[in-house]
């Protein structure tokens, strides 16, 4: 991991009492410009800025004009979080700790890929998550709140704005912190703006997947929104005994129930859902399971995403083998089932859901401090 010396982020003094910029639409945009005097094209160069631009600043922007940039100063900040540390791991992957205006923090990460100019940001929909899946970081405090829509869509504009010329955010995967779908109103006003091609990034829908624990209702609501993101229901297990044990909000639901849900996604959608499943060493990864598992997916229109879990600090689980996986996968390809394997991605810099935010957390905690000192960028 890689870091500079705690220091204070600038620009921020006063910020509480200023609106996020994109927590407003492009309309009320338009409409504060041409009241401040100026044309309302201005704010498709402010917009340009922000997306493509890089700018850090209303005071980059160098062709909007002085007075605007004042008023726009005054009124509105940039970005709805502030940048509390960035993390930049051996294989590239970069995890950002982005400090919310009431204290709080969240967790989002951005991927490259080497060999194409796929660049991938996985974002949190929550502060903290409330469905107790008992191997994983973010839950472990509970959920603390929803976040807002200008604060989901302010995750993409931060990962946007560390790339260098030239590259873009191309795709997003809605699974960091949180259940997305119990902040889904939120989120679809964040995606939205995300692949607005006026007003927005202009991201095709079809570059964006939405993770879900599997929440009927809201699986089925989503499916009825008319978009074309992609599913993936977070499945770990392929009983409902073995589920109920580490999912434990399946006790509630039922597993055939998120499975006809996930069902009638595809009906209405027409897109394959995808069925994450993170292994745990001993636990979920057995024959018996694999086995199971490809028993009740023979047939659906569905893949598996195979996850090797990463570790935990204070919880008892660990990776599977890589024998283990190999069989695991084989066993489950043999009823017709698609499967991939999830490359690891920064393991270095804590990049599983909750860990960064957790052992920030953590620290302060110890050292008696209320929140976490923000910290440059990469040396």
């Amino acid at each position: 991991m890689q870091g500079g010396e705690p220091r204070e982020i600038e620009g921020q003094a006063g910020a509480e009492a200023k609106r996020p910029l994109f927590g407003a639409s492009a309309d009320e945009l338009r409409a504060w410009v041409v009241g401040c005097g100026h044309k309302a094209y201005r704010v498709k160069q402010v917009l340009q800025w922000a997306f493509h631009r890089r700018a850090r600043s209303f005071g980059d922007m160098t062709d909007v004009p002085l007075d605007l940039r004042k008023k726009l100063d005054a009124e509105w900040t940039l970005f709805a979080t502030e940048l509390a540390f960035r993390g930049v791991a051996d294989d590239g992957a970069e995890k950002l700790l982005l400090r919310c205006r009431d204290g709080r923090n969240i967790e989002c990460v951005l991927m490259g890929d080497a060999e194409s100019t796929r660049r991938t940001v996985c974002i949190s929909t929550q502060v903290g998550c409330g469905m107790g899946c008992v191997f994983c970081a973010s839950g472990l405090k509970g959920v603390e709140r929803n976040l807002t829509s200008a604060e989901i869509f302010d995750q993409v504009l931060q990962a946007q704005s560390l790339l260098p010329p030239g590259e873009s955010v191309t795709h997003i995967v809605v699974m960091g912190m949180g259940e997305s779908l119990a902040n889904l109103d939120n989120l679809l006003v964040a995606l939205d703006r995300v692949c607005s091609p006026a007003d927005g990034l202009g991201m095709s829908q079809r570059r964006v997947t939405v993770s879900t624990v599997g929440l009927p209702e809201k699986i089925r609501k989503l499916a009825a929104q008319d978009r074309q993101y992609h599913l993936a229901v977070s499945l770990h297990a392929p009983t409902e005994a073995l589920r109920d044990e580490l999912v434990p909000v399946n006790e509630k639901i039922g597993l055939a129930a998120v499975l006809e849900a996930a069902d009638d996604y595809f009906r209405i959608t027409g897109r394959q859902v995808t069925y994450e499943y993170v292994m745990l060493g001993g636990v979920n990864d057995r024959r018996e399971h694999a086995r199971a598992l490809g028993k009740l997916l023979k047939g659906r229109k569905s893949h598996v995403n195979l996850i090797p879990y990463n570790p935990v600090a204070g919880l008892p689980f660990r990776r599977p083998e890589p024998e283990d996986v190999r069989r695991f996968v084989s066993d489950v390809e043999s009823y017709g089932v698609s499967v991939t394997i999830r490359r690891t991605r920064g393991r270095s810099i804590d990049a599983a859901c909750g860990q960064l935010r957790r052992r920030f957390e953590d620290q302060d905690q110890a050292r008696g401090e209320p929140e976490p000192v923000a910290i440059g960028g990469p040396s």
